[in-house]
C-alpha cells in the first residue's frame, strides 16, 4: 500500500481552477441564460462547460446554459462525462448516455399506469453511476452526505485532486468493475487520490505524512513512568498511535458503499419529482355528480403559470363499475369520463403524464362522487 498521504501537495491552484463565470449562491447572471441545477439539495464545486457557459456550480449546484446546448463536467482537472443535456434538473443518472437511454422507458406500476420511479431504481443498479456516484460523495467535505443537505467539493480539496492526478498509476475509470474501482491491493487509481487528499484544516496534524516505520522503530521506548517521561520527545508509541491516526482519517472507496449512494441519489431523485410534480394541478380534486347525469364530464391538468404541454397522458378509473374513463388526450390535457354506478358509488380517476421537457411522469387523482 502506498503510504499516506506520500504524493507531495504543493496547493497551488496554477490556473487549474480558472473557469471563469461562478455563480453566486443566487444563481443571478443578468443575462438572458436559463438557470439549470445538479441534483437538488445542490452539488457545489464541479466545473462545467456548454458550447457558450462555463463556470463551476455554485452551493446550490446551479450551472448556466441556453436551451439545447449539453454539459461538460469536471472535478478540478479530472474528467468527469460530457454529452449530458443541459435542463432545469439534472441527477447524476443522466451523466451517462445508457443510463439516459434507460430513463426514457417507463415502467408499468401495480395500478397498470406509466412511472418513471421504478426505472430510476433499476437504473441505480448502474456499476458506472455507482463508482462516480460513491467517488463523489467521498469528495464532500464532510463524506457523509445528510438528509436535506447537497456535496460539497471545496477548493482546498480540488487543488489537493489536481497535484495528485499526475501521479496516479492509471487514469481513473468509472467504467471498470466495482471491484477494480474500489481495490486496494493494490490501490485503485480512485483509492490512491482518495489517499493523497487531506479533508481536515492544512494544518491539521492529520494532514502531515504519517511517521515511517524506520522512525517509529529508532524512537526511544516510553517511560512506564509518567515523571520520567520528557514532553519535547516523541517516543515510539507516540509515533505509532500518530502513524495510526493520519491512516484512519484517509478515505477510500470503501467509506461508502453502493447502498449509501443509492440512498442519497433516491432522496435527491423524489426531491425533484415532488419540484416538478407541484408545478402541475387539476382543475378539481372533487366531483359530485348525481346517478341520472351520464353525460360526459371533463377534469383537465393545469400548470402553475401557463403553458401546459404534455408529451403523453393515461388515466384510469379505480372503479369502473361507477365511473369510466371515455377518452385522455395529451395536447390539451383533458380527461373526458362519465359515470356508470348507482347513487352513493365513488370512484378515483387517477391521471398520470409526463411534461414534455422530463423523463418524469407525474401523478394526480380525482375523486367523483355518485349522489
Amino acid at each position: 500500500m502506498r503510504s499516506v498521504h506520500r504524493i507531495r501537495l504543493t496547493f497551488t491552484l496554477l490556473g487549474a481552477l480558472a473557469l471563469s463565470g461562478c455563480l453566486d449562491d443566487d444563481g443571478g447572471s443578468g443575462d438572458d441564460t436559463s438557470t439549470g441545477q445538479v441534483n437538488f439539495n445542490g452539488f457545489n464545486g464541479l466545473s462545467y462547460q456548454t458550447a457558450s457557459q462555463s463556470g463551476t456550480t455554485n452551493a446550490a449546484g446551479e450551472f448556466r446554459y441556453y436551451p439545447g446546448e449539453t454539459l461538460t463536467f469536471r472535478v478540478g482537472d479530472l474528467p468527469l462525462v460530457s454529452g449530458v443535456p443541459a435542463r432545469r434538473y439534472v441527477n447524476l443518472l443522466e451523466f451517462f448516455e445508457a443510463t439516459r437511454t434507460e430513463l426514457q422507458t417507463p415502467m408499468v406500476d401495480d395500478e397498470g399506469l406509466s412511472t418513471h420511479t421504478l426505472t430510476e431504481q433499476q437504473v441505480l443498479e448502474n456499476t458506472t453511476l455507482m463508482n462516480l456516484s460513491r467517488f463523489l460523495m467521498l469528495l464532500n467535505w464532510s463524506q457523509n452526505v445528510a438528509e436535506g443537505e447537497g456535496v460539497d467539493i471545496r477548493d482546498r480539496m480540488i487543488a489537493q485532486l489536481n497535484a495528485a492526478l499526475p501521479d496516479l498509476t492509471a487514469p481513473i475509470d468509472f467504467s471498470v468493475s466495482e471491484s477494480e474501482f474500489t481495490a486496494t491491493d493494490p490501490m485503485s487509481p480512485a483509492n490512491q487520490l482518495l489517499a493523497a487528499i487531506c479533508f481536515y484544516p492544512e494544518d491539521d496534524e492529520l494532514c502531515e505524512d504519517p511517521p515511517t516505520q524506520e522512525e517509529i522503530d529508532n524512537a526511544p521506548p516510553r517511560p512506564e513512568n509518567d515523571e520520567d517521561r520528557d514532553p519535547d520527545i516523541e517516543y515510539s508509541e507516540d509515533l505509532q498511535a500518530k502513524k495510526d491516526r493520519i491512516e484512519n482519517a484517509v478515505r477510500t472507496m470503501e467509506d461508502i458503499d453502493s447502498e449509501d449512494a443509492q440512498t442519497y441519489l433516491t432522496r435527491e431523485l423524489k426531491a425533484i419529482s415532488t419540484t416538478v410534480a407541484n408545478r402541475y394541478f387539476l382543475d378539481e380534486d372533487v366531483a359530485s355528480h348525481p346517478a341520472t347525469d351520464t353525460a360526459l364530464k371533463q377534469v383537465a391538468v393545469r400548470k402553475i403559470g401557463g403553458g401546459l404541454s404534455l408529451a403523453e397522458l393515461e388515466a384510469i378509473s379505480t372503479r369502473p363499475q361507477d365511473v369510466q374513463i371515455n377518452s385522455a388526450d395529451w395536447q390539451s390535457g383533458d380527461v373526458e369520463y362519465f359515470v356508470a354506478g348507482p347513487s352513493g358509488g365513488e370512484s378515483e380517476l387517477l391521471l398520470s403524464f409526463r411534461p414534455e421537457d422530463t423523463y418524469r411522469w407525474v401523478r394526480k387523482q380525482l375523486r367523483v362522487i355518485i349522489r
